[in-house]
């Protein structure tokens, strides 16, 4: 009973730990792709890629941030060097940021094609697309880090 409790706990604390980073992600994605395009013309769509640089940019502050809530308050240290296990993460980031970038155009492309109006505010499509993007990898990045990384 004590082990279920404690798997339910950490998987709360990994939802709110990958919720502060998806705030961390979504708040920088929307400043790089408000300011990125006044100096790179070419950030709203290179090549028939849309925002390249704002997603990388917010995804890698969204990757620092869930890194150290992860080791803070998610995940106990696994078996690995804190050396290694940095570098797994990584990895694995990368990928995820290859995975999510991808979706965010499949999503921004073909699906999300309105604005979203929330009363209090208006979702844009390439906010609705990052929005979808992130929750859609969270889901995969808990289970390999989990097994993976941290030894869970």
């Amino acid at each position: 009973m004590k082990e279920i409790l404690l798997r339910q706990k950490q998987v709360l604390f990994f939802i709110i730990a990958g919720g502060l980073s998806a705030v961390v992600e979504i708040g920088s994605f929307k400043i790089f792709s408000t300011y990125l395009p006044h100096f790179f013309a070419k950030e709203i769509n290179f090549h028939g890629i849309h925002y390249p640089l704002s997603n990388i940019f917010s995804t890698s502050c969204g990757i620092i941030t869930n890194y150290f809530l992860s080791i803070w308050f998610v995940f106990e240290r696994g078996k690995h060097s804190k050396k290694k296990e940095f570098a797994y993460f990584m990895v694995v980031s990368f990928f995820s940021t290859l995975l999510s970038l991808g979706f965010f155009q499949v999503f921004y492309s073909f699906i999300f094609k309105d604005n979203i109006n929330l009363f209090f505010y208006t979702l844009s499509p390439e906010m609705i697309s990052k929005i979808a993007a992130i929750l859609l990898v969270s889901i995969l990045n808990y289970s390999v880090k989990k097994k993976v990384i941290f030894n869970g």
